[in-house]
């Protein structure tokens, strides 16, 4: 079984750009040479985009091989499949990485036990529970991420296929 994502590789130094190919590669066991276009919403950083097909939790693999490096911005989806849930993972140096289920419809899923979760916090006055539930949605990452997201429209997509 096989599912399709893309890699939006939002912001990375230059100096970055070949390993997070090699990183890429790695994951997808294929060599990759991404077309790096200027970042303009971040002056002297590189964006990168591509679509992919693989394997269900390959979104996750690219997620993790490219998360250590602190400067990347980027985002991972993978569609759902008949053996695995759609996935969106999220991640900027000052947040960390977001990952969420996601629906057919790219929908994000919250499941119930962290929904309780939330609402248990809020309940004892711990948190609000809007930004509980912003949180949950990934809201700061979108937040972040959004004038990145912009200033790669028109962008050249390149498909890239898994060796299994």
């Amino acid at each position: 079984m096989t599912t399709r994502g893309v890699l939006y590789m939002h912001s990375a130094p230059r100096a970055l750009c070949p390993h997070v190919e090699w990183a890429i590669a790695g994951v997808l066991g294929t060599r990759v040479s991404l077309d790096w276009i200027r970042q303009p919403a971040a002056p002297g950083t590189w964006r990168s985009e591509f679509s992919w097909q693989g394997r269900p939790g390959t979104a996750s693999k690219l997620a993790s091989a490219l998360r250590g490096w602190h400067l990347l911005r980027f985002e991972v989806t993978s569609e759902p499949c008949s053996t695995a849930e759609g996935e969106r993972y999220s991640c900027t140096p000052d947040l960390g990485i977001f990952h969420a289920v996601t629906g057919i419809h790219g929908d994000i899923l919250i499941p119930e036990d962290r929904l309780r979760a939330a609402l248990q916090r809020s309940q004892r006055g711990e948190t609000d529970l809007e930004a509980e539930l912003s949180k949950l949605l990934g809201k700061p990452w979108d937040d972040e991420l959004e004038p990145f997201r912009h200033a790669g429209e028109g962008a050249p997509v390149r498909w890239l296929h898994q060796v299994v």
